[in-house]
């Protein structure tokens, strides 16, 4: 193989379709874009969405539901990860937001809230922005601590 015999895949590269150069081409005249009309003037954009005058979708299926402006979105963590989380690091008995986001189990803006899915074998003093109350009676039976920032 020699850099002069390279070439590219067949059929890989087409040439490009010059318009407007001449009846000869026969793409001259109209440049292929037909007769009049904004589609063949220059600096014509269809609008997203448009289909032709037809009444688009986003007009035809109507308007449902609301967002909620003052929801409070958590992030989930079950118990039975944080008990995997202890499981790997041993000797770790206060789990907190900086823990959870060293570990990779969150990020920076996320609101933590603790859920049930699980079980705790640790008696662990747990920091976080909510609990669930069944997981709050779980943390509380291993020996541990919930605690609400």
């Amino acid at each position: 193989m020699k850099l002069s015999s390279l070439k590219p895949a067949e059929g890989s590269v087409k040439t490009r379709k010059r318009v407007g150069r001449g009846q000869g081409s026969g793409l001259g005249g109209t440049s292929a874009r037909g007769h009049k009309g904004a589609q063949s003037r220059s600096g014509y954009s269809r609008k997203p969405g448009f289909e032709g005058g037809q009444m688009p979708l986003q007009r035809r299926v109507p308007k449902f539901g609301f967002k909620n402006i003052n929801r409070v979105e958590y992030k989930a963590i079950n118990l039975d990860t944080l008990q995997a989380l202890v499981a790997e690091s041993a000797g770790l008995k206060v789990i907190n937001f900086e823990t959870l986001y060293s570990n990779g189990l969150v990020s920076k803006s996320d609101l933590v809230k603790i859920l049930s899915r699980g079980t705790l074998t640790s008696a662990l003093e747990i920091h976080a922005k909510g609990f669930s109350s069944a997981a709050i009676a779980a943390i509380e039976a291993a020996g541990g601590k919930a605690i609400v920032d």
